[in-house]
């Protein structure tokens, strides 16, 4: 009896590592404020994932670096599914090529799926010209003391999407950091800076209440939630600059593990509720599985390589 006893004890011990692992909270890590893209999409996330595994899921937020803090953070995780990071692509295929980074974007991370595609709109406020984008940027290469553009950040996608612009269109453009897209669009909105270059969530709301005008949009095709505005390509701006949001985990993350996360998301991203406030923020929800998500990274880490260098930027 007493083997016996001992034997089932021993059994349940083995098993309850993982009962244990079922019943802890999932963090999805977000290296950005609350009230941003990446934030109300993580929370859209988390809300229906926590349906799918059965487990609590929840948002932690560490703004710093421009996401890359919690790229590092979770490359010293435990990879047993429990913490994550989604990511916008620019830490893992801009980055790279700018800083010293304590990560590698390829090696350090296991992929686990797209959320979501987006371009990035090409916005001006009162400080501009009436007019489209030819116009404008004619009025710019006119004027280059006010040939200024506004983005987020240094070092991001939209600065370098201004930068593919002002190529393609022979417009010297200078390109002007904030603190963030809201500081941004407050002075666009006020006439400091004429032009802005950021996510369509930043002055999208703005543009519907005639504050600003978003003239152009850097894809291949029109917004949904912007039919009536032209790509850039449409605009005669032989350019284009998309982006995306990944979920990743720790290095080392068992297959199973991936693919229940995998399917969560999946599964997240076909609810018609969480479909429709993704296009209202100016994204698509646009779900790939991991390998494609790897395949997706590599391509944009390859293609930003050159553009990057032609800058001449350098990361401070």
């Amino acid at each position: 009896m007493k083997r016996r006893h001992f034997a089932a004890f021993a059994a349940a011990t083995l098993a309850a590592p993982a009962v244990f692992a079922q019943d802890r909270t999932v963090k999805i890590l977000v290296g950005f404020p609350p009230g941003g893209s990446v934030d109300v999409i993580a929370r859209l996330l988390a809300e229906k994932m926590k349906v799918s595994l059965g487990q609590n899921v929840i948002v932690d937020n560490k703004a710093g670096a421009a996401g890359r803090v919690v790229l590092g953070d979770l490359k010293r995780a435990v990879p047993d599914g429990q913490t994550l990071v989604l990511s916008p692509s620019g830490g893992l295929v801009i980055a790279p090529w700018l800083y010293k980074l304590d990560y590698d974007p390829i090696k350090d991370f296991t992929p686990i799926a797209r959320v979501v595609t987006f371009d990035f709109a090409v916005t001006v406020g009162p400080g501009a010209p009436a007019g489209d984008l030819k116009t404008v940027l004619a009025w710019m290469k006119a004027n280059p003391s006010k040939a200024n553009y506004a983005t987020s950040g240094a070092g991001t996608v939209p600065h370098f999407a201004g930068l593919l612009i002002a190529q393609a269109s022979g417009v010297p453009l200078t390109h002007v950091p904030y603190r963030g897209g809201a500081p941004a669009a407050q002075d666009l909105i006020g006439g400091q800076i004429p032009l802005m270059v950021d996510t369509a969530s930043e002055t999208i709301e703005h543009h519907k209440a005639g504050r600003v005008r978003i003239i152009a949009v850097t894809g291949e095709q029109r917004m949904k939630a912007l039919p009536e505005v032209p790509t850039l390509k449409e605009a005669g701006i032989n350019t284009a600059a998309d982006a995306f949001f990944g979920l990743y985990g720790p290095p080392g993350m068992s297959p199973d593990v991936v693919a229940r996360i995998d399917k969560a998301v999946a599964e997240a991203l076909k609810a018609p509720d969480i479909q429709e406030k993704i296009y209202a923020f100016g994204l698509v929800p646009n779900y790939a599985g991991a390998s494609e998500l790897a395949t997706t990274q590599a391509m944009h880490l390859k293609r930003w390589e050159a553009p990057i260098k032609a800058s001449g930027f350098k990361a401070e």
